[in-house]
Parts: structure tokens; sequence; C-alpha cells
């Protein structure tokens, strides 16, 4: 990539993070290309779509949940390291107003650019639940994809929710006693 491409890149990047954050995940892409100083086109050359703007932007992110992963999977209680990582994906899915439900969609689309996300989390997800399942703490029937759905639909009710902060947690506990063999 030449210089100036790459520092269109990184700036569509950083404004396309910022309007996340302040706008959630379906702020405008014109919104976030005059943010950067480009024009749209420019936007859509470097992210063809807004999944792939998205996926993109959270690289950083899906980074420190594997590298979380891969710690947990030496951690002495398979089923405290399983329900630690599956709050980091709540609070993760928390982050943006919107992610949350993109990738719910991510997860059935596996050819959408946010699958560049999602996939790698099942994978990893799917250790740390096998491991839990070997211990006999959680259920044999229950399936990575299955904790993904409810991972992301609590991070969905708690956004529809923001004055109770506590949601998250109680969603994720109710959840869990019904993982328990």
């Amino acid at each position: 990539m030449r210089a100036d491409a790459r520092r269109n890149h990184e700036r569509l990047l950083s404004e396309a993070r910022a309007a996340f954050a302040e706008h959630g995940t379906d702020t405008s892409l014109e919104d976030v290309a005059r943010r950067a100083g480009v024009g749209i086109g420019t936007l859509y050359r470097h992210f063809p779509s807004r999944d792939a703007l998205m996926s993109a932007v959270f690289q950083e992110a899906l980074a420190a949940l594997l590298q979380r992963s891969r710690d947990l999977t030496v951690a002495p209680d398979p089923c405290r390291a399983l329900v630690e990582w599956l709050r980091a994906l709540i609070s993760h899915a928390s982050e943006y107003r919107g992610l949350a439900h993109a990738l719910m969609s991510a997860s059935l689309d596996e050819s959408s650019a946010m699958a560049r996300c999602s996939v790698p989390l099942r994978a990893a997800g799917e250790i740390l639940l096998s491991r839990a399942q070997e211990a006999g703490v959680v259920r044999t029937d229950v399936s990575i994809r299955d904790l993904m759905q409810l991972t992301n639909a609590i991070a969905l009710a708690a956004e529809q929710s923001p004055q109770d902060a506590d949601l998250a947690d109680r969603l994720l506990s109710l959840t869990l006693k019904g993982l328990r063999t």
C-alpha cells in the first residue's frame, strides 16, 4: 500500500472507531469518510462494505479476546475459565451499539466480512467449552455456537436497557445455571 493510501486507511479506521463509539455501528459511512477527510469512494476502496469496515475496526479487540482465551486454556478451573471468557465476549459485544446484532448475523453467514471476527472466536471458545465439558461441569449437548448466540443476545438485551447496569451479569448467571450438568 502506498504511503498516502496507508494514511487514508488508518484515518478511516480511527474515525470509524470514534463514530461507532459515538453513534453505534449503524453510523453513516459518509460521515466516517467526511471525518477522515476522504470521499466515500475512498472508504469503499479500502472497505467494500460496512461489515468489512467493522471487521477491520474490531481486529484489535479480537486479538485481545483470542489471547485471553489462550491464557484461559491453562486455568485450573475450566468452568470458571469459560465463564470469564463469556463475560469478556459480552463486554466486547456491548462496547459499540449495534455490534452484538452484527456478530449474531455474522455467526449465520460465514461469507460475511464479520466472520473474520466470529469464526476465530468460535474456535477459541470451542476449546474452553470442551475443557469444561471434559471436566464434567458443563452439559455435553451445549455447543459453542449456542453460547456465542446467547452472549450476543445478552449484550443486545443490555444495549436495549442501558439504565440496568447489572442486566448482562444477571442474564449470564441465569444462562450458566442451565449449562451445568
